[in-house]
């Protein structure tokens, strides 16, 4: 029987996302720049469990590699619109030992690609990894960062620890150039003490639980993004509900669909720059017949098609 792949008759460059073309570094000429970091500051009891993700992720698109001219139904259009480029630099060479020098290449890569005028799409690994990359983003506008996530990762420190995963929305909000979080999709019972909670919301961050996205919850969170605002999506990937995302270290019911996940960043694209994404914390031996993994690689793309339609002012 023909795979799909055949069907389509797509044909890319192996081991990249979707089959783009294949970036010798981060500084290459293009629009969008996607690339990979298996850990940033894992926590030596954990370890870098998500290792390996940003390559599950990429399998997840090999279906449709080199298809990107069909249709996207998400998009009612190709992938990207012409003239726009996308490239995938591949992963950057992380060591769950070296947590700093992770956190240091993360961020000199997303300096690499802004500087460059292109939007990084970071693939991870951990919920560590996004700190790197939103330190590079001072210096511009300020920041508003949509935190899609099943936790709010508001705790100060973990064992002494203070830069890992349950505390990256917290240090986030330490950043002078982050103006607003808006945080959508918490649920269940977490990390997260009410310590945490009174943090967050003392601070001004904007919760939107999961609960509440039944009674206009994704509405509400679209306008809490400013007009015309510079805007970083951060995407954990257990904020989906488990039946299309098992590939998570705490899967919890009540998580959002893959339509509710999409009418929010396409609300959000709708009224303001999608500066940078990331998609996190995909456990690769957590997933159940690649459907974590083409969950992901599905909205990923879609994502991609959204920031290309903004490059080229569609």
């Amino acid at each position: 029987m023909a795979t799909l792949a055949e069907m389509i008759g797509g044909s890319g460059t192996p081991g990249t996302f979707l089959g783009l073309d294949r970036a010798e570094s981060v500084g290459a000429a293009a629009d969008i720049v996607i690339y990979g970091a298996d850990c940033a500051t894992p926590y030596p009891w954990v370890g870098a469990y998500c290792a390996g993700g940003p390559t599950a992720i990429r399998a997840g698109s090999a279906d449709y590699a080199g298809a990107v001219e069909r249709v996207n139904f998400d998009l009612m259009g190709p992938l990207l619109p012409k003239g726009v480029r996308a490239v995938d630099a591949g992963d950057l060479a992380t060591e769950p030992g070296d947590p700093s020098g992770n956190r240091d290449r993360i961020e000199a890569a997303t300096r690499q690609i802004l500087g460059n005028g292109a939007v990084p799409v970071l693939l991870g690994g951990d919920d560590s990894v996004p700190l790197g990359m939103l330190r590079a983003f001072d210096g511009g506008a300020p920041l508003t960062i949509l935190q899609i996530d099943a936790h709010i990762d508001w705790r100060d420190e973990v064992r002494g620890e203070r830069l890992g995963l349950s505390s990256t929305m917290r240090r986030a909000s330490e950043m002078a150039h982050v103006e607003r979080i808006v945080q959508v999709g918490a649920r269940g019972v977490g990390s997260a003490g009410m310590e945490a909670l009174e943090a967050a919301q003392a601070w001004g961050a904007h919760l939107i639980p999961a609960h509440e996205l039944d009674t206009g919850g994704i509405a509400r969170a679209i306008g809490l993004v400013p007009e015309g605002a510079r805007v970083v999506v951060c995407f954990d990937v257990d904020a989906l509900d488990p039946a299309i995302m098992p590939a998570v270290i705490a899967p919890t019911a009540g998580g959002l669909s893959y339509r509710e996940a999409m009418a929010l960043i396409r609300g959000v694209a709708e009224k303001a720059t999608l500066a940078g994404f990331d998609l996190v914390e995909f456990m690769p031996e957590r997933d159940r017949d690649g459907i974590g993994a083409r969950t992901a690689a599905q909205l990923l793309t879609s994502v991609i098609g959204l920031i290309g339609r903004q490059r080229a002012g569609a």
